[in-house]
């Protein structure tokens, strides 16, 4: 298994997650996170005090999906987190060495 973790605009995630949804990807968590992606204009940026630098609220996706659909989860948010910029996001696949379903 893998854990898939996309970086993306904020103002992309809506088709991402239907996308994802779309083909049967159904247990995604988003968190806002405060990061470094270039910002698509000046509204998007702001400037931390606490890390002394410009950031912008991006999200973060994550989700769990089998080895074999590493290409086709990858490819969707490509697709649909695309700002029309380069460096418009980031996606990383980890190794899940065990998952543990929590039962009642």
């Amino acid at each position: 298994m893998k854990e898939i973790k996309a970086f993306i605009h904020r103002n992309r995630i809506t088709d991402v997650i239907h996308a994802l949804k779309e083909a049967s990807f159904h247990n995604l968590s988003i968190v806002d996170v405060k990061g470094t992606l270039k910002a698509l204009d000046n509204k998007e940026q702001d400037y931390s005090v606490e890390l002394g630098s410009a950031v912008i609220t991006e999200l973060k996706l994550e989700l769990v999906c089998e080895d074999a659909r590493v290409d086709e989860v990858t490819q969707l948010i490509q697709q649909h987190a695309r700002t029309g910029q380069a460096g418009a996001g980031w996606i990383y696949v980890i190794d899940i060495g065990q998952a543990i379903k929590v039962e009642e």
